[in-house]
């Protein structure tokens, strides 16, 4: 099968494609036919080995990440975090799905999404695809919108509160907006000028243009402000919340959750129900991963940046 090989850590030209074995569901796995993938900031990052939480974490968090992630390359050479396609075999084991099932997956920092083929354990982060949502559609929820799912849940999100997004028209901004309505609460989203039709089509009760307007000097307080990009100073969140507010960071926190399946469902659930819809900025075939990357490095995406995957010439 063909496959995106990291060959090192560093820039999108460290992405090549290369023929691979395919693989074998264990008993307890079964072997998916991938249709789509994503340009995932944390592929990017895992290829840079950058974090980006500042100089001084950055110091310690590079030797550790080696440790785990592998020290002179990724171990698992094939990265990409989020996928959707087709159960193409089974173990023997499996109950819970059958050939021919559309599905969507996170294989979180197992990776292994760059490719055609990718085997999961059956009690994986993994569920029957939306049934009103394309491939391209289904993947980026998997892990953008899962993560958006499970830090507004760690602020205890309810009807009535005021919660700020800043970065909302990112991957997880721009599910984060969807989630936090669908919970009720009322939505400040933080962006570009180019993105505030976006945000607001999501459901944004307010927009502010980061580059006009300091969110943290306006006096207004927030009941929570999920920071979907880490780029929030700390000297300045703490002014705009309130006295029992949860700041959220992304970047810090993303380490530090398990995601569930049960969350995967609902979020199906969602997304069948017309309450969630993925933003789609840029879509690119396998073939040019190298250009997928270099487009997610310059930080200006809108949503996702889905990679397609051929089969015998068809997508």
């Amino acid at each position: 099968m063909k496959a995106v090989i990291c060959t090192k850590y560093g820039p999108p030209e460290v992405l090549q494609i290369k023929e691979v074995e395919k693989p074998f569901p264990k008993p307890n796995e079964v072997l998916i036919k991938i249709l789509a993938t994503t340009a995932h900031i944390g592929d990017t990052k895992i290829r840079r080995i950058e974090p980006g939480l500042g100089p001084v974490k950055d110091f310690f968090f590079k030797p550790i990440m080696r440790i785990i992630v592998g020290f002179t390359g990724p171990r698992n050479k094939i990265l990409g975090m989020e996928l959707s396609g087709e159960i193409e075999a089974i173990g023997k084991d499996v109950t819970l799905f059958k050939v021919g099932d559309p599905v969507f997956a996170s294989t979180e920092f197992r990776f292994g999404t760059y490719a055609q083929y990718c085997c999961i354990p059956e009690d994986g982060i993994l569920a029957i695809k939306p049934a009103n949502m394309t491939h391209e559609e289904a993947a980026p929820v998997s892990n953008g919108g899962i993560t958006a799912l499970i830090h507004l849940r760690k602020a205890n999100i309810r009807k009535g509160q005021k919660v700020l997004i800043y970065g909302a028209s990112g991957s997880v901004g721009t599910y984060a907006i969807q989630i936090a309505k669908y919970y009720g609460a009322e939505v400040t989203a933080v962006c570009s000028s180019s993105n505030m039709e976006l945000v607001k089509s999501l459901g944004a009760d307010k927009v502010i243009d980061y580059s006009k307007e300091d969110f943290t000097q306006n006096r207004d307080t927030y009941d929570v402000i999920y920071d979907a990009v880490g780029k929030i100073e700390s000297s300045k969140r703490k002014k705009s919340l309130s006295k029992s507010g949860h700041y959220l960071n992304v970047l810090t926190m993303s380490g530090n959750i398990k995601l569930k399946v049960k969350d995967l469902i609902f979020l199906k659930d969602l997304c069948e129900a017309g309450k969630l819809r993925t933003v789609i900025d840029r879509r690119y075939p396998m073939e040019e991963i190298v250009e997928a990357h270099r487009y997610v490095d310059k930080g200006h995406k809108k949503g996702n940046v889905v990679i397609t995957i051929e089969h015998n010439g068809k997508t």
